[in-house]
């Protein structure tokens, strides 16, 4: 068993977290919210540098379910219907060491954006409409 590999990971499906500890001591408690924004699907982080999505609206969302792939990460499966990403061990250990960072990256960026953690009034539709290069 590596330094990254977790010793046990709980689901906390009441307060949205993930509680996973480490048999060196550490634990780390990952919200739902985190491991959504930052999942490492393609969906979330592009097929390339330069082409990662914002995720926004994603302050409610919680983790439905999770499931081991392999003996190297688990599959999380999220409440709006997200459930591409396959969190390696590595990546999660990177996560809960580098959350602060991470978190406070997001909510720079959702800043600049002019978007917000808070989902959609229920029955919102909305189009993004990207200007032509010809205008």
């Amino acid at each position: 068993m590596t330094t990254n590999t977790p010793s046990q990971i709980k689901l906390h499906k009441k307060s949205g977290t993930l509680e996973i500890s480490y048999a060196d001591g550490i634990s780390d408690t990952l919200a739902a919210e985190f491991l959504r924004v930052h999942s490492p699907s393609a969906e979330v982080r592009g097929h390339g540098k330069g082409q990662e999505v914002l995720q926004t609206g994603k302050r409610h969302v919680k983790i439905a379910n999770l499931e081991s792939v392999g003996n190297y990460a688990i599959k999380l499966s999220f409440d709006d219907g997200h459930d591409t990403g396959i969190y390696s061990w590595t990546y999660l250990r990177e996560l809960g060491r580098t959350h602060d960072d991470l978190w406070n990256d997001y909510l720079a960026k959702l800043e600049a954006a002019k978007a917000s953690r808070e989902p959609l009034p229920e029955g919102t539709q909305v189009i993004n409409i990207m200007p032509s290069s010809s205008d």
